[in-house]
């Protein structure tokens, strides 16, 4: 390929991040993947999360295999690394924060919490238990804000003034890396 050919196209690529995987199990310390409820992620059950950044936007892949069949998931990167308590997590990864979120206080003003704003990874596992999900935002993350985990959630991704963001129970956990 020629250099101007070259050029014109690089803008264009996605250049990948470091791929996030791990097996969920009960917590450790070090743990990277972790089950907090083990009747709708098993011991065993594994993710891979895969991030794309181009200067025009991000794009977020997840696969999520050994869940349970038929089962609604919600899916979110959320601010902090996976911890014992599933609240360590933090709120949900956001490209403009609300500004009347804080700690213990998650967003849930539709304006900031939303598909446009979040990586939101909803997802039904299929009849072998696999689910898959990609969110394609025309915004990157910013070097010091980078979202630190993947948070499964009980329920998909209410959308309601006041519930916007929600997703019940955070089932699971996956630093990412």
């Amino acid at each position: 390929m020629n250099t101007l050919v070259l050029a014109m196209v690089a803008p264009l690529l996605l250049t990948p991040a470091p791929v996030s995987e791990g097996t969920f199990k009960t917590w450790r310390d070090g743990a990277r993947a972790v089950t907090y409820d083990m009747a709708a992620v098993p011991s065993g059950a594994r993710a891979t999360v895969k991030i794309m950044q181009t200067h025009q936007g991000v794009r977020v892949n997840l696969l999520a295999t050994g869940l349970t069949p038929g089962r609604s998931y919600g899916a979110h990167l959320h601010t902090n690394p996976c911890g014992k308590d599933p609240a360590a997590a933090g709120p949900h990864h956001q490209h403009r924060p609300d500004p009347a979120a804080g700690p213990g206080r998650p967003s849930t003003d539709p304006a900031y919490a939303n598909p446009r704003n979040e990586i939101w990874l909803d997802f039904i596992a299929d009849r072998n238990g696999v689910g898959r999900a990609i969110s394609a935002q025309d915004w990157t993350f910013a070097d010091d804000r980078q979202p630190r985990s993947l948070v499964l959630h009980a329920e998909h991704t209410h959308t309601a003034a006041g519930v916007a963001g929600t997703a019940g129970t955070r089932l699971a956990c996956l630093t990412l890396g």
